[in-house]
């Protein structure tokens, strides 16, 4: 299972980091030959990604009743990675069975997250083809037009929407970790909305990008609850893509970088969980996204967990179930690597003792056999051992205390900040950025 692979593309190079840099050996770099690789600073005004969510059917207990968004205005508030002077939207209908119609949009600076009160004389109409509204297909997803707005590096945006019937099957990201504000009439430039509903879901909702001059890129983050921020406040933005967005805007030479998290709870890379897999969601959340050439991969635990969720498996089936895995890792390598976008591989953190998943001593060696494949130079292009990071020193099967949020799964915001911090920012200087063809 520990073969080096062959490189997927001529001329990539590969780059082996370790999150814990005493432990490990000096990265090893090779010159980059490629035309993603070798192309210099792009200094012209393009766009890029600055918040971005996955999207998927919600559950029962996640979704509004259809009542509820009849006749509403739906106010969200996101939390930009990268600022700018020009915005533009992205709306998903992408599992709506039918039309999602947006009769009004609008964007403002928000003055309270816990309440959706906004700044009146930021408020800013969106308009899509010069027209307030927009009826978007089932299945797609629509951007706005670009509009004049000042947003600021990690600041907040709200984005308020009205609609007189929603589709018939909702497009939502439970796991927003945000209050959203719902209110019946038309509503979408009050300055505050007493009486409305909340609920930490976002719908509708994927994407918000920025115009910027000169260098700039993006970098994905793709995985589960543990990137999606399960266990983090509401409202308090300390995820740890949210940690790793406040370190490269701290230092002048990565502020031309995003970070846009399309971590989904429950998300595995082999079969449907609680949404769409991660390869076959992809497409639309790493290679859809403006402006990404980077992505950090920390997904598997998920798939580890389920398998003996309900019992034990054969031997044959822990050596399938990691053969699977494997591979699933080598073609998001495969077709990132295509697009010119560097992978950067998370080893699965420790889960021992989860209550939840009551993984065995197979499932612990099955991680440890996924986790030095991931280490091998050769398959990522650079790694993060963030089990390392959030492991216990005494028991490395477990979490970290100081980083368990208590159910011996997922980090607490302590857990996320060393993750974060354990990301070298050198992986993002190491080669010459420029906006992906077309964006």
């Amino acid at each position: 299972m520990s073969r080096m692979i062959k490189r997927l593309l001529p001329g990539l190079f590969a780059l082996s980091v370790c999150a814990a840099l005493s432990a490990c050996g000096a990265p090893n770099h090779h010159a980059p030959s490629t035309a993603a690789a070798s192309a210099p600073a792009r200094a012209s005004t393009h766009w890029l990604g600055t918040w971005a969510a996955s999207q998927q059917i919600p559950e029962r207990r996640n979704t509004l009743p259809s009542a509820a968004l009849t006749n509403a205005t739906l106010r969200q508030i996101v939390h930009l990675s990268v600022g700018g002077h020009e915005l533009r939207v992205r709306f998903s209908n992408v599992f709506g069975t039918t039309p999602l119609h947006i009769v009004a949009a609008h964007i403002a600076r928000p003055v309270s997250r816990t309440t959706g009160a906004i700044d009146p004389s930021t408020d800013t109409a969106l308009t899509f083809g010069g027209r307030p509204g927009i009826r978007i297909p089932p299945g797609a997803a629509y951007y706005s037009d670009p509009v004049a707005f000042h947003a600021k590096a990690l600041s907040d945006l709200a984005v308020t929407i009205y609609l007189r019937k929603p589709p018939r099957r909702q497009t939502s990201h439970p796991g927003s970790r945000e209050t959203s504000f719902l209110l019946h009439g038309e509503h979408v430039t009050a300055a505050q909305l007493p009486g409305a509903m909340r609920f930490n879901h976002w719908f509708f909702l994927s994407g918000v990008d920025v115009k910027v001059h000169g260098p700039g890129a993006a970098i994905v983050t793709l995985g589960d609850s543990i990137t999606d921020g399960h266990a983090t406040p509401n409202n308090s933005d300390t995820r740890w893509p949210d940690d790793l967005a406040r370190r490269l805007q701290a230092s002048p030479t990565t502020r031309h970088l995003s970070v846009l998290n399309v971590g989904t709870g429950g998300n595995r890379l082999l079969r449907y969980g609680l949404g769409p897999d991660a390869l076959a969601r992809f497409d639309r959340d790493v290679l859809g996204q403006t402006g990404v050439r980077y992505l950090i991969v920390l997904e598997g635990v998920n798939d580890l967990g389920v398998a003996t969720m309900h019992g034990r498996i054969s031997a044959a089936q822990n050596a399938a179930l990691v053969r699977n895995i494997i591979g699933a890792y080598r073609q998001i390598i495969l077709r990132a690597h295509a697009h010119g976008i560097k992978v950067i591989g998370g080893t699965i953190t420790p889960f021992g003792g989860s209550t939840y998943y009551h993984p065995s001593a197979a499932t612990e060696r099955d991680r440890r056999e996924i986790n030095a494949w991931i280490r091998a130079p050769g398959h990522f292009d650079a790694v993060v051992d963030f089990a390392k990071v959030v492991r216990d020193p005494q028991h490395p099967q477990r979490l970290n205390p100081a980083y368990d949020s208590g159910d011996n799964l997922h980090p607490n915001p302590a857990g996320y900040r060393a993750m974060a911090a354990a990301i070298p920012l050198s992986l993002f200087t190491a080669m010459k950025h420029s906006a992906r063809a077309g964006q």
